[in-house]
């Protein structure tokens, strides 16, 4: 690990971000230029001090899910990241298998997403970034061990997840969710990825095996949904999915329509649900 090279690194990379840069209030006239310290600190769901120790050329080595999340504070690019994980002596995950670098020009967009429930997932279903109002809406993905980070086995396999839709709502959730990975599957047949996580819910999911054996498919696109917020009552909003160049990771939108109950309630949600959400630490 290169402490000295590593800590240039990190204040060069926050000295060119401005807080509207990452979806961040300007606040008062600062001294000098990029963001702070605990600006990129409550970004990357690590402690100031944490931080500021990195910066410093005396922090501990990084582990390899706080390197990812300080490249995604920092809006790094492709070969930024890759840089990032070589000072601090670790090989960088092979980006074609695991698509876990956010594609900039996505988390660009999610930035500017303060009213309204957007997450960046790929296509097979990991959730790579999430705003505020996503958080507030259905849990801190990131916050859980990376095997809880996947929507399509959370859905199958964890009975919390579950409890966010209505009872009736299921059975319709569950063919697209299994419709939409077997598109996905099809379509990339020499990437393991995939075929690990159909092979698993198979194996673990009675459900999503029948399914599976129909046979349906369906590319994921535009849809309403429902979800439940014991607080609040049932949100009924607009999804709609925007894909990126490579068709690997997508930028998913919550909305509800004006003039509606849901879209009271996703206001209310604003509200109450953003208070109960704290930075995480290490």
């Amino acid at each position: 690990m290169n402490r000295a090279e590593l800590a240039d690194f990190l204040r060069r990379a926050r000295s060119r971000l401005q807080p509207p840069d990452v979806g961040l209030a300007a606040g008062a006239r600062r001294r000098t230029p990029g963001l702070r310290r605990e600006e990129v600190a409550q970004l990357a769901g690590m402690s100031v001090d944490y931080y500021t120790r990195l910066e410093q050329s005396r922090g501990p080595r990084p582990s390899r899910q706080m390197l990812t999340a300080l490249a995604r504070a920092l809006r790094l690019t492709e070969d930024e990241h890759d840089h990032l994980f070589h000072l601090a002596g670790e090989e960088p995950s092979r980006r074609e298998a695991t698509g876990a670098h956010v594609r900039p020009g996505l988390l660009l967009v999610l930035d500017r997403l303060h009213d309204t429930p957007a997450m960046v997932a790929t296509d097979c279903g990991e959730v790579l970034a999430q705003n505020a109002l996503s958080r507030a809406l259905s849990g801190d993905v990131l916050a859980r061990p990376a095997r809880g980070r996947n929507m399509i086995r959370r859905f199958f396999l964890d009975p919390a997840a579950q409890e966010l839709f209505p009872p009736e709502d299921r059975p319709q959730r569950a063919r697209e969710q299994v419709a939409g990975l077997r598109a996905v599957a099809a379509s990339r047949p020499a990437d393991p990825e995939p075929a690990a996580l159909v092979a698993e819910l198979r194996a673990k999911s009675p459900e999503f095996a029948r399914l599976w054996d129909e046979h349906e498919v369906a590319v994921r696109r535009a849809a309403t949904k429902r979800f439940r917020q014991p607080a609040i009552g049932i949100l009924e909003l607009d999804c709609e999915v925007l894909v990126n160049s490579d068709h690997n990771q997508q930028l998913v939108i919550h909305t509800a329509r004006p003039g509606t109950k849901s879209y009271e309630r996703l206001q209310l949600l604003r509200v109450v649900g953003l208070q109960n959400l704290a930075p995480t630490h290490p």
